[in-house]
């Protein structure tokens, strides 16, 4: 797919949703940002950067340990979700904050401004994720740090989901996907740098990092309900793949989604499934 229409569908498709992002009674990007800045250890008065800042579920905890003597940029390509990012801030009452809509791809930021570089569920929806690596690498102060996290993939497992949907989500969806992701690229090697650490620490060092750590963990997801989890992927990256799927294929994808994770409540309780995340940090070359 083409990368400027790419970006735009992203746009869309976020722009769309930012009213009930994370919002329907499913918690995982919440825990997965709490953990990511846990990892990423902020320090008082930085300068930090979030790229991808959906609703600030990694942004306003980082903004929050960096204190009032330092700042937290959040960037998104979607207006509508800058402006929830903005409202959940004050909400918090978290003042330190500033939000710009901008293409995390390119961001148009000065060189060396900033002690970290953070990025939870979003460098991978950059088409060309490497590139931008090194980018980010010029946008930090010597001993800068980057901290993101990405899906576990390998290549019998469907991107950003738990291993049990691998049988229930029609593989053809793939093709309105980033190459990268794409198991058979995997396979090729073409892109294996998302899947093999030794191929990300590889990516990292090109760009302009040392020090690369990967830590690969569970993050627990619980959902209400099955319903209510269904609901709530068309709300995230997920949303890029209902919107391609015809009315019919999309309802009967619903019904097998929902009975198969109606099967893991217990005595009527919430949907738990643990979800392979990686975390990566690095330090800057310099």
């Amino acid at each position: 797919m083409d990368s400027t229409l790419y970006k735009t569908k992203v746009t869309d498709a976020f722009n769309e949703a930012a009213a009930t992002y994370d919002r329907l009674g499913v918690e995982f990007f919440t825990p997965m940002g709490a953990r990511l800045v846990e990892l990423a250890a902020p320090q008082p008065g930085q300068r930090l950067l979030d790229v991808g800042c959906g609703l600030g579920a990694t942004l306003l905890p980082a903004a929050a340990r960096i204190g009032p003597q330092g700042t937290a940029l959040g960037i998104d390509i979607a207006q509508a979700m800058i402006e929830e990012a903005a409202r959940e801030a004050g909400r918090q009452g978290i003042g330190n904050v500033e939000l710009r809509v901008m293409d995390g791809e390119h961001p148009d930021l000065p060189a060396r401004s900033f002690d970290l570089v953070l990025g939870s569920y979003s460098v991978i929806f950059l088409p060309d994720a490497r590139a931008a690596l090194a980018r980010y690498a010029g946008l930090l102060r010597d001993g800068g740090r980057i901290a993101f996290t990405s899906p576990v993939f390998t290549r019998d497992t469907f991107p950003f989901l738990p291993p049990m949907f691998t049988e229930l989500i029609p593989m053809s969806l793939l093709d309105h996907l980033p190459a990268a992701w794409h198991p058979e690229q995997l396979h090729r090697q073409l892109h294996s740098w998302l899947e093999v650490p030794a191929d990300l620490t590889a990516a990292l060092d090109k760009a302009g990092f040392t020090d690369v750590r990967i830590t690969d963990e569970n993050v627990p997801m619980t959902a209400v309900s099955g319903e209510a989890w269904v609901d709530w992927s068309h709300t995230q990256g997920m949303r890029l793949l209902w919107q391609h799927l015809p009315g019919p294929e999309a309802a009967a994808l619903r019904a097998r989604l929902i009975t198969a994770l109606d099967a893991l409540r217990e005595d009527g309780g919430p949907v738990r499934i643990e979800v392979p995340v990686r975390y990566v940090t690095a330090t800057v070359a310099r």
